[in-house]
């Protein structure tokens, strides 16, 4: 099914006498929870859903069979399967990492997986990285990848709701974005890789629930989205060694209405490129730098579960000047945004008959 919008920009910072013109394409739908797309060299796609399963959907729309040979997960509150990737040299090794939730409700953690893509599934399975220490509960797991220029893997971690002051110890991985090689082992050059004063895969800490990565590889620029408590939400560039300040600062506060912190800002501690108050529940990250949409060029793109639409962010010179809220008509919470390499968006609806849409001039 397509449909047609001619859409203003509406902008909350500034107003921009620009028009979208874009049209919306179900690819497939009826997928259970899908949080994660992956695009093949062939056309096909790969979606992983909360609930566990990977399917591979052709070109033309076509739903497969779950996936053989994929893991077992925890699959309780926000548990489940949370991102998969391709290597950045799977035409040559065909392998894919999955990122999930692993355990039992007492003792769980964010876990990545490789194996190689077979005919019918996963082979040669290899558990590569398991979040410490484990926690309880099923919330707040992170669980976002994304491969560097130098095929390092950074993925990001949860508090754990529960454990949010371990978000500024750095010899605890709670809280974090994580860097490791392709083997699971910690780089040498990360900030912390003596153990002298940190754990040796954290790349940055003072996360509270980072749910979106981008790599910029042009200008080599870490990025992540991540939720706030009751407000809060933030847009930051990720740089080694630097503290985000969960939960020592935040622009938010409780859900009971306390007081997180009563500071926003403190030395030592990064400030947002972005934050919104109240929240919009942020969930899906798309640096969007194709072709079919000039206007967008150099734009981060951010599905906003609450408010049920796609936050477009203007970015001019590295700062966030301008936002606009995109594809409300559907009326579905957007789980997932991402860039094909054909320079569409794509968008994962968040629900139990979840579609894959494609958006296009």
């Amino acid at each position: 099914m397509i449909y047609r919008y001619l859409v203003a920009l509406f902008l909350t910072v500034s107003v921009l006498p620009i028009q979208a013109d874009y049209q919306l394409e179900t690819v497939a739908e009826g997928f259970d929870f899908p949080w994660s797309l992956a695009f093949l060299p062939d056309g096909d796609y790969l979606v992983a859903t909360l609930p566990g399963k990977v399917l591979r959907v052709s070109k033309k729309g076509d739903i497969g069979a779950p996936l053989a040979g994929t893991p077992e997960a925890f699959v309780e509150g926000q548990g489940g399967y949370f991102d998969i990737m391709l290597d950045n040299e799977f035409i040559t090794n065909q392998t894919v990492y999955l990122s999930f939730a692993w355990g039992e409700v007492g003792a769980n953690a964010t876990r990545i997986v490789k194996a190689k893509l077979g005919a019918e599934g996963f082979e040669e399975m290899e558990v590569i990285f398991t979040v410490s220490p484990m926690k309880e509960g099923g919330s707040h797991y992170g669980g976002k990848m994304v491969q560097l220029a130098d095929g390092t893997i950074v993925l990001s971690t949860g508090d754990g709701f529960d454990y949010r002051e371990a978000a500024q110890d750095t010899f605890n991985q709670l809280g974090k974005i994580i860097r490791l090689n392709k083997d699971g082992t910690a780089p040498a050059d990360n900030p912390f890789a003596s153990g002298e004063s940190g754990n040796p895969y954290v790349w940055s800490y003072g996360h509270r629930n980072t749910q979106g990565l981008v790599f910029d590889s042009s200008t080599n620029t870490l990025y992540n989205h991540e939720h706030g408590p009751k407000g809060g939400d933030e847009i930051n560039r990720i740089e080694a060694g630097k503290n985000y300040g969960w939960p020592a600062i935040t622009h938010g506060i409780n859900y009971s209405g306390a007081y997180v912190s009563p500071f926003q800002e403190a030395p030592g501690m990064e400030q947002p490129l972005k934050y919104w108050v109240p929240s919009i529940a942020p969930s899906g990250f798309a640096l969007y730098q194709g072709d079919a949409f000039p206007a967008w060029q150099g734009d981060f793109f951010v599905g906003a579960l609450v408010n049920k639409e796609v936050r477009r962010v203007d970015m001019e010179n590295g700062k966030a000047v301008a936002e606009e809220a995109l594809f409300s008509e559907l009326d579905a919470r957007i789980r997932e945004v991402r860039v094909g390499p054909d320079g569409f968006l794509y968008l994962l609806t968040d629900s139990a008959e979840g579609k894959l849409i494609r958006v296009r001039p």
